[in-house]
């Protein structure tokens, strides 16, 4: 493929220089002549392990150069990548500047290329910048249509300064965002010599996952050095208990626990979790990170709170009330948690879960809904079809299979606010309005 890369700080020159060594021909673009120069003359503009040796051979085979005119990359090739910078202000927002700027030139020098051309945004933008910057500016400069004239897609990258290069030979994915199938392909057929998944989705979905994964890289970083913070308080050796921690990629290092939903709880995650928090107070140790958790997982109660209230219906139905699917675990569950707020504000509630029998329950459970909530055991009841009869809302509060069917038997006067996201079953098959509380 014909490829022109505008931008050649650390994203734009490895690509540059890796899409030449898989036989594309590259026109690397920057408005600064010292990079330009630099690579026509077969060097590195950045530092980064092995590409000085890359740009050398893929500019001494004539695959890859570089020039300052926009119009000379755009008119020579069939598909621009922009890696330009992306940096923030003292606010904390964006300069799409650079961003925009390089949309203008793009647009010009389109506006008298009759070949359809794409334009792959791989500077890592906040969702809506697309649509909101990129396309609107291809339009306004080069007088064409997205769509019909030219195409854009979202390709964001995945490398690590320092190993870019391998990064870019084994990405976790390649991800490629668009409107538009022929976009997607066309982006698609660059990473034909490339390891790892191909995975396509939205432009709005390709924006917001690169921001969902720096963040929680940097939310990793501080939760390891806040358990090694205490660690080394308490005298413990705080790279081996992240070891044997990163041993288990059943529920540390895997998709469990990654489903956005309704808050946790249990006998277990709010308990822990305080303990570790008070053991922190004790040896004067602050662990902003950790001491967030039970207030952002209240938050997410009330959430599901403010969502019945502003149905502005007065019956609820409960489906599901243990903490978790399969289990009769009432222990600081959230749903307990949401009914008993409801109930204080005057809501009339029915509850229904298979595995809460108040005739069934024995031990600590019955013990707890006797002693903690005996003011909502009588609003139990064993029929799903008498808990749909009773309510205007249904609210999920677990994933038990046999909520599917039950949510096909709402009415269209209904609502349904699932805060867990029921398996087996279509939105658009539930009678009753549907919303998920995120999403």
């Amino acid at each position: 493929m014909k490829v022109s890369v505008f931008g050649l700080g650390y994203v734009g020159s490895v690509s540059a220089a890796s899409f030449a060594a898989d036989g594309h021909t590259v026109v690397g673009v920057d408005v600064n002549p010292d990079k330009v120069a630099s690579l026509n003359d077969g060097r590195s503009p950045i530092v980064e392990k092995g590409l000085d040796e890359l740009i050398r051979d893929t500019t001494a085979d004539g695959r890859l150069r570089a020039t300052t005119s926009t119009t000379d990359a755009v008119n020579s090739t069939d598909l621009s990548l922009i890696c330009v910078g992306t940096p923030s202000r003292k606010n904390g927002s964006l300069d799409l500047s650079y961003l925009e700027r390089v949309c203008e030139q793009i647009g010009e020098a389109l506006k008298d290329k009759a070949a359809y051309h794409v334009v792959v945004v791989r500077s890592t933008v906040l969702p809506g910048t697309t649509h909101g910057i990129v396309i609107p500016a291809l339009e306004r400069t080069s007088g064409k249509t997205y769509g019909s004239d030219f195409g854009v897609a979202v390709n964001p990258e995945f490398l690590r300064e320092g190993t870019a290069i391998a990064d870019f030979r084994n990405p976790p994915m390649t991800l490629v965002g668009h409107n538009y199938a022929s976009d997607a392909e066309t982006t698609q057929a660059l990473y034909a010599k490339v390891e790892g998944e191909m995975v396509t989705t939205s432009i709005r979905t390709a924006e917001m996952i690169k921001y969902a994964s720096n963040t929680w890289h940097a939310l990793k970083v501080c939760f390891a050095n806040e358990v090694g913070n205490l660690c080394k308080r308490l005298e413990i050796d705080s790279h081996e208990v992240m070891d044997i921690f990163c041993l288990d990629e059943k529920l540390n290092l895997s998709s469990y626990y990654m489903k956005p939903g309704f808050a946790f709880g249990g006998s277990c995650l709010p308990k822990d979790v305080r303990a570790m928090q008070y053991r922190a107070k004790e040896v004067d140790l602050d662990m902003p990170v950790i001491q967030s958790i039970l207030g952002s997982n209240q938050l997410q109660i009330q959430h599901a709170i403010d969502m019945v209230a502003d149905t502005g219906k007065k019956r609820v139905g409960l489906l599901g009330f243990s903490f978790k699917a399969g289990t009769d675990d009432l222990r600081e569950s959230p749903i307990v948690i949401l009914a008993e707020a409801l109930l204080g504000k005057g809501y009339q509630l029915c509850i229904y879960d298979k595995n809460v029998s108040i005739a069934r329950l024995v031990g600590a459970n019955k013990d707890y809904i006797n002693k903690q909530i005996p003011h909502l055991s009588s609003l139990l009841t064993e029929s799903i079809d008498e808990l749909i009869e009773k309510s205007d809302v249904l609210v999920v509060g677990n994933g038990s299979p046999e909520f599917a069917d039950a949510l096909r038997k709402t009415r269209p006067d209904q609502m349904v606010i699932d805060l867990f996201r029921v398996k087996g079953i279509d939105p658009e098959q539930v009678p009753a309005h549907y919303t998920g509380i995120c999403w």
